[in-house]
């Protein structure tokens, strides 16, 4: 089959006619006025041989005159990469010759530069070329119509782009188009420009027809002729939005809750579900009822991604106005955001608490004896509280180790449910809990007694080369590590990280402590909170990345443990100032401030430990599921043992017990979450019909090259910026500035050799910036759109007290 009539194509011949040719057949099917033609398929561009005899014929049929030459790749129009002018597009051909020439052109524009490198970073390997040649409308407007906003996403409202002759002008953006904003419901106001109210509503209507068929927001382009006549010219999705949260039939406002502890990344279902049934733990251990298929009902995964339900709060008449101070720790952007919701009508005030008043107040009455006894027995007795700490977990470690000897994949399924989060969800984690309480409350308590003594900057110096921090130690045990591997420099710096992974898991690389880290630190990664996330010890190439990135540190003072020593030598410096200065102002109120900067330098590095506590459940949890996994692979219920990690906790106690066959839900899952990795921003705050809240508010001005952002670490630094979206395998020159999207501890390592950091979202208190604290960076964070907006190579200077970024003029 070389030429196919577009009124018999559907959906399903994607891989013969191409996305293009296969969304107009699809149009056509749903009885939608579409200008005829047909489809030269993939089989003539892959073999170079133009069916010359055949086409002609079919042009002919088509009653020849002028016709539209159209690519039709089958990685185009696809649900996740629309690939958008990527290829090329031909109007107004007329003549069998010219026609000729135009398919081979249109065959050529899938191996141009930008088609190419489009479809590396959508993470499509290969495609192959479709041509659909339909007959040339004359229209008198023409344009594109978005049944949801690509701007803020917001899914109740269409958007309309028109202008007068061929809507190549406006998809192209060669003109200023006229632009209209249309409800889903309810009448169309008067358009002017160049629509009427009554071809305003047939877009509509067309609008709302197509995304029903398709069962998704559209992109579509139009066109009426001198008769008033509508014609559409391609439907396709909107590949740019971001996924809706689940309808409740209300208006709901949500907070995407993993950047606080720096992750953006999706996470997988099983890892949702386990962190869910985690928490129902923990609230069943303090006398609190739980839904037991939903422990966590305000917690909900959209794009992979958690949010957090705000929508009881904030139309809560005793908290809405309390909210604003407790949302500093999102960012001014997220914080103003939510604060302009308190004006929408759709969250008017309302009588009553978002939670049982009664149960609030026994989980209180339980806890706050021995949180006053904890947290003033650990201000009494810090070291005791650090063994303390320690012992506990090491405790928690052991108990989440599950039983040995063989069992079937339902023993180790109810271990997983029932016992592996047990220890670790406990009220006060085996005596670990409040030891990490102190520590926050005295690092964090200075800043209040000290405010109009110390300046922010001083404070942060406070906080420099802080002791006991779990994630620290990591980073100079590696920062050793790579100190072993000097004497093997060429080989760790010329070998492509992957390869170092490989030849040290089959023992053919030197002995430079690795197995030592791995014993200790082995069960983290970025993103280790998922537990569908693979851990060092399972893939050991980021490590090996990093170790090269310490081998090209040559300057004796940029040495990791340097900084750090001196970093907490200026700390104790600053502490004697500050003592100094603030007794002369207050004698009283100078020694308590000072006795809380000296036990936060005993307590507020244990403020890591309380995640890496948590990491020897997860260990064992995904040990034990990717061993469920493999039985369900042999038995056909799934393709892969890991595909596990795309079902939850139910859908995966379904196959174990009852044979449930997840092969499908896995994969369409696994292809999702594959989407969605590629996704470089995630909106802070999201309303339940989609709109990114952020979106709706203007920028804040800056001046010219500055972007601003939100204090991180005090301090300033100028050096190269280095981008990077994802750390496995990344590399950051001593001296040049880290930009991300956030940071967790899986991202640490770098920090050892950046002058400074810059992230995209986070808080004061998340891991990045507290990190950066530690090792005297500056940190910038909440700088929207870095990742963009500053480019590898480009000099910049951050000031982490102002919570700014400049991009220097270079001549």
């Amino acid at each position: 089959m070389a030429i196919v009539d577009l009124s018999d194509v559907d959906a399903g011949m994607i891989e013969l006619v191409g996305g293009k040719a296969a969304g107009l057949g699809e149009l056509i099917r749903a009885g939608e006025r579409v200008p005829a033609g047909f489809c030269l398929t993939v089989e003539s561009s892959v073999s170079r041989d133009l069916p010359e005899d055949d086409l002609a014929a079919a042009y002919a049929r088509l009653g020849g005159g002028r016709v539209a030459v159209r690519s039709s790749a089958t990685a185009e129009d696809l649900p996740d990469a629309s690939f958008a002018g990527q290829q090329d597009t031909y109007l107004d051909v007329e003549g069998a010759g010219p026609l000729m020439d135009a398919v081979r052109a249109c065959w050529d524009s899938l191996h141009t530069d930008r088609a190419v490198a489009y479809r590396a970073a959508v993470g499509v390997a290969d495609a192959a070329m479709a041509v659909v040649v339909q007959r040339m409308i004359d229209p008198v407007v023409a344009g594109v119509l978005f049944t949801a906003d690509p701007v803020t996403g917001c899914r109740a409202e269409m958007v309309v782009d028109a202008a007068p002759g061929l809507g190549t002008a406006v998809v192209e953006g060669t003109v200023v188009p006229d632009h209209y904003v249309l409800t889903h419901e309810g009448p169309v106001r008067p358009g002017g420009g160049c629509l009427s109210r009554e071809r305003l509503t047939e877009l509509r209507e067309a609008g709302r027809r197509l995304q029903e068929h398709f069962g998704a927001p559209q992109d579509i382009e139009w066109a009426f002729d001198d008769g008033g006549t509508l014609w559409l010219l391609q439907s396709r999705p909107v590949t740019t939005l971001f996924p809706a949260p689940p309808d409740t039939g209300d208006t709901r406002l949500y907070l995407e809750f993993g950047h606080i502890q720096g992750m953006l990344r999706p996470m997988t279902p099983m890892g949702v579900s386990l962190l869910k049934m985690a928490g129902g733990l923990w609230f069943r251990s303090v006398g609190a009822k739980v839904d037991p298929r939903d422990p966590m009902p305000r917690l909900v995964a959209i794009g992979g991604r958690l949010y957090f339900d705000l929508t009881d709060f904030l139309r809560s008449r005793s908290l809405r106005t309390r909210l604003g101070p407790s949302l500093e720790v999102y960012g001014p952007r997220v914080r103003g955001a939510v604060e302009r919701m308190l004006d929408d009508p759709r969250f008017a005030p309302r009588p009553g608490l978002p939670f049982r008043l009664g149960s609030a107040v026994a989980v209180t009455l339980r806890l706050a004896p021995a949180a006053v006894a904890g947290i003033t027995g650990c201000l009494a007795r810090p070291v005791a509280a650090r063994v303390r700490a320690y012992r506990a977990l090491d405790e928690l470690s052991r108990r989440a180790t599950p039983p040995a000897g063989p069992a079937t994949s339902a023993q180790r399924l109810r271990w997983v449910i029932q016992d592996s989060h047990r220890a670790v969800m406990s009220p006060d984690m085996l005596g670990m809990v409040w030891p990490l309480i102190t520590g926050v409350i005295v690092g964090s308590a200075p800043a209040g007694l000290l405010a109009g003594v110390a300046t922010r900057e001083e404070l942060d110096v406070v906080l420099g080369g802080m002791p006991y921090n779990v994630t620290t130690e990591m980073d100079l045990a590696l920062w050793e590590v790579a100190g072993r591997a000097r004497a093997h420099r060429e080989l760790f710096l010329r070998t492509p990280p992957e390869e170092l992974a490989a030849r040290y898991r089959v023992g053919d690389l030197p002995d430079v402590g690795m197995a030592g880290f791995l014993d200790r630190y082995g069960m983290r990664a970025a993103g280790e909170i998922d537990v569908g996330v693979p851990r060092w010890e399972e893939d050991p190439t980021p490590l090996f990345a990093t170790i090269a990135n310490y081998l090209r540190v040559d300057d004796p003072g940029q040495a990791p443990d340097r900084r750090f020593r001196q970093a907490a030598e200026k700390a104790e410096r600053m502490i004697g100032t500050l003592s100094r200065r603030v007794r002369r102002e207050s004698p009283v109120l100078g020694r308590l401030a000072v006795f809380l900067m000296r036990r936060s330098r005993e307590l507020t590095g244990l403020r890591e430990l309380g995640k890496f506590a948590w990491l020897p459940a997860l260990r064992s949890a995904r040990r034990e599921l990717l061993l469920i996994g493999a039985d369900l692979a042999t038995r056909g219920l799934l393709e892969r043992p890991g595909d596990i990690m795309f079902l939850d906790l139910r859908e995966a106690l379904s196959a174990v017990l009852d044979g449930a066959d997840h092969r499908d839900l896995a994969a369409a899952r696994r292809a999702g979450h594959e989407r969605e990795l590629r996704r470089h921003t995630v909106p802070g705050a999201l309303l339940s019909d989609g709109t990114d809240v952020e979106a709706l508010a203007p920028r804040e001005p800056a001046g010219p090259g500055v972007l601003t952002g939100m204090a991180g670490a005090a301090g300033r630094a100028t050096g190269r910026a280095r981008v990077i979206r994802d750390p496995a395998g990344a590399r950051v020159e001593p001296g040049e500035i880290l930009v991300a999207p956030t940071t967790d501890p899986g991202w640490t390592p770098l920090f050892l050799t950046t002058a400074g950091l810059v992230t995209e979202t986070g808080s004061p208190l998340a891991h990045g910036p507290t990190v950066a604290r530690e090792y005297g960076i500056p940190a910038v964070i909440c700088v929207r759109d870095a990742t963009r907006e500053i480019r590898t190579g480009q000099l910049i200077t951050i000031d982490g007290a102002a919570g700014t970024v400049r991009i220097e003029p270079e001549s």
